[in-house]
């Protein structure tokens, strides 16, 4: 602090100054030539002209502007299946120097020892994690199996972390319907002055309201622009998502045309390496903005400043100013918006889209098998004692993950309803990986096109048990087997042989690959799936969402099919005949 505040005053000289750039200050909105002085991984004075020692380095920013690191508003950094430190070297080249995230498939997988573990590889890097502590974990109801839960007395434990920063995820359903240990954790947070960060898609003004009287501060899953502004309506900020799969962000800038965008930031939620790689994470979402209409420094606003108020963390980051940390961007065009170099925690860090030194993945333990029994295809029978029946299958929609109902009537056959490629009713199983139950239901599904074989993945929140969908039960059993020998992963097999896998061994969940490796790899999956028939943008992104309880009308876990309206189990045969 004294070194800061001697730098500040200008008692002494800054470690280092970033000259000859145009600030971008989002503070007031305004555009100007300055320079920056830090001390350490602070700023400590911006002006026109700072004062040098002999010691000072100077970074020369060769006019271009000077711009806050930006900031993911909400982000499943496991869901792009790349360790942190991977995720930090894929995202930092192109502005991301602060995400916030829940780790909660860590978590759930690896217990808070685990989050730990994550948060601090994360210090290693140069991308900040701001964390939110789970609402509740697993977010399933009724709740399905995982590793480790997280609940109020694990809340008591985490609010002390310095990176803890709100509640993550507080889906609808658990406050509406007042689950006790949600309410309870609110609670603790509303003690602390906490933020609490909502988690509420499709909602209507009558649930809304109610997440705004629970002290839900912000929200980042408004699938239509009227939803997004009834939130803002109702006190709620907005979050405008724009991931690899979900398209939102067309939609919902609409709402910043109508009312502007002091409340509204940016997120992706769920990406793909390769859509980093191909189009930026970020920078993308301010150049979309920019595209659709928006000024260029209101943009920059939302995927800083305006993110950074909304989680109470703008005394740190989100803008240019003395006592935040050096997290700076050099862009040559306001109007294209391509990062040219990025400084963070004042180093220069990256250049022209690639890391000047890459962060190195702290060692990791033995991988080991999951605790799962070999399963066969008996395993895997869907049984009824009728000759034909129907089945409730989760169909997907055009609706991005959104599964609703579809009935088939089905022979059976031996007394096992098979599935149909010609109905379209694939079989699908969660079976669990954590070795405590043993649970491998199995329902069914439409909508991926699957004309044979099986895929199957272990990263698949909110629980990430393994889930497998298939054409035959042989080649499904196969596929579970093969994730669970290699300690979790995605395959996808075919007539019975593993024709393409992708080893996830940190957690079962993510890989230290890095970005490029893991793009390709995704590829040649998603290039098998659609040679099979898989119709769906992201087949395995897709297979791996079937789990989330939170998504209407019907989801699958380790304890069966969901009914995610009536929050129950239900059978999947609905009638025998």
């Amino acid at each position: 602090m004294h070194d800061l505040l001697d730098v500040a005053y200008g008692r002494r000289p800054a470690d280092t100054i970033i000259a000859n750039g145009v600030l971008v200050n989002v503070l007031t909105g305004e555009t100007y030539p300055a320079e920056i002085g830090i001390s350490g991984d602070r700023i400590a004075a911006v002006g026109p002209s700072l004062e040098r020692g002999p010691s000072t380095r100077i970074i020369d920013a060769r006019g271009g502007y000077l711009v806050p690191g930006l900031i993911d508003g909400h982000l499943h950094i496991e869901c792009s299946k790349l360790s942190v430190t991977s995720f930090a070297n894929l995202a930092v080249p192109f502005g991301t120097t602060s995400v916030v995230s829940g780790l909660d498939q860590i978590l759930v997988a690896e217990g808070l020892p685990g989050v730990r573990q994550a948060l601090d590889e994360a210090a290693a890097t140069s991308m900040r994690i701001w964390w939110g502590a789970p609402a509740k974990a697993p977010y399933t109801v009724p709740q399905s199996t995982v590793g480790h839960t997280f609940g109020p007395d694990e809340h008591r434990v985490a609010h002390e972390w310095p990176e803890c920063v709100g509640i993550w995820e507080t889906v609808q359903e658990m406050v509406e319907h007042g689950d006790p240990a949600v309410m309870e954790a609110l609670e603790l947070a509303h003690r602390r002055r906490l933020p609490i960060f909502g988690c509420a898609p499709l909602s209507d003004a009558r649930r809304i309201a109610g997440l705004a009287a629970a002290g839900i501060r912000l929200d980042h899953e408004s699938y239509s622009h009227e939803e997004m502004l009834e939130k803002l309506r109702q006190g709620i900020y907005a979050i405008i998502r724009e991931s690899s799969v979900a398209h939102f962000l067309q939609e919902n800038i609409q709402v910043v045309a109508k009312v502007g965008a002091r409340r509204v930031a940016f997120c992706t939620d769920d990406v793909h390496a390769a859509d980093v790689l191909a189009g930026g994470h970020m920078d993308k979402l301010v150049r979309m903005a920019i595209k659709a209409g928006v000024d260029p420094v209101t943009a920059i606003q939302m995927a800083t400043v305006n993110c950074a108020e909304m989680y109470r963390i703008d005394d740190l980051v989100g803008s240019i100013a003395p006592g935040r940390f050096a997290d700076v961007l050099i862009v040559d065009s306001l109007n294209d918006f391509i990062v040219r170099e990025v400084v963070a925690g004042g180093r220069l860090v990256a250049r022209e889209g690639a890391m000047v030194t890459p962060a190195v993945p702290p060692a990791r333990g033995e991988v080991r098998p999951f605790p799962v029994r070999e399963i066969t295809a008996d395993d895997l029978a869907l049984r009824s004692d009728a000759d034909e029946v129907t089945v409730l299958t989760l169909n997907f929609t055009e609706q991005v993950f959104v599964r609703k109902r579809r009935d088939v009537r089905l022979p059976v056959v031996d007394g096992i309803v098979e599935p149909s490629v010609a109905d379209d009713a694939l079989l699908v199983t969660v079976v669990e990986r954590y070795g405590k139950t043993g649970n491998m239901p199995v329902a069914m599904v439409s909508g991926m096109g699957l004309r044979k074989g099986a895929i199957a993945t272990s990263a698949a929140p909110d629980d990430n048990n393994i889930i497998c969908v298939g054409a035959s039960r042989s080649d499904m059993a196969l596929a579970v087997n093969a994730v669970s020998a290699m300690g979790g992963g995605q395959v996808i097999v075919v007539d019975g042989a593993v024709v393409e896998s992708l080893p996830l061994p940190v957690a079962g969940i993510v890989s230290d690959l890095p970005a490029a490796e893991m793009a390709v790899l995704e590829e040649r999956l998603d290039e098998v799936a659609r040679s099979l028939g898989c119709t769906l943008p992201a087949p395995l992104m897709y297979l791996f969402f079937l789990s989330i309880t939170a998504i209407p009308d019907y989801a699958v876990t380790d304890l069966g099919l969901v009914d995610c309206v009536r929050l129950e189990v239900i059978d999947p045969i609905l009638t025998e005949a």
